[in-house]
């Protein structure tokens, strides 16, 4: 199927730009949630700064930042827990992680179509999925810092 690129109707065009529009605000928000986490997690535990989650926005440059995300993220937050003691998942998130990436780059090659569709919904079902899991891991560290909080300052008063 060729496409005449010189004669799209300026409703095609729109459609393109508000396609285009919307996956930057739902990368803007994923990069957010990123950004959250990794501030969530001391300093000394971070393998990248949270203003380095705002990277994920970037168009193709992102396809190589998912694989670095995946990685740096799993890292720091093995490193957060195990210093404030919470048992979780040994590298928690970054099998999920590295296969968003993983899709997303094959999602981003130019493949025949039943297999960019296939992909493709593999590639959103894997990004919803590891997005929700690093937000679960920000709600984990938040409850567990409220309950540090907590205990120390019952353990000040008695």
């Amino acid at each position: 199927m060729n496409i005449d690129y010189e004669n799209l109707s300026p409703e095609m065009i729109q459609l393109v730009i508000a396609v285009f529009l919307v996956r930057l605000i739902i990368w803007a928000f994923y990069a957010n949630t990123v950004r959250k986490t990794l501030i969530c997690i001391s300093p000394e535990n971070r393998l990248m700064t949270p203003k380095q989650a705002w990277l994920l926005v970037i168009p193709f440059f992102n396809i190589y930042w998912n694989f670095s995300v995946a990685s740096r993220l799993a890292d720091s937050l093995t490193n957060e827990f195990y210093d404030r003691k919470i048992a979780e998942e040994e590298n928690p998130g970054r099998i999920a992680g590295m296969w968003y990436a993983w899709l997303f780059l094959l999602s981003s090659i130019p493949l025949p179509a039943f297999i960019l569709v296939t992909i493709g919904i593999l590639s959103i079902i894997y990004f919803i999925g590891y997005w929700v899991k690093v937000n679960n891991f920000r709600n984990l560290l938040i409850a567990h810092g409220k309950y540090n909080e907590k205990q120390q300052t019952s353990d000040e008063i008695t």
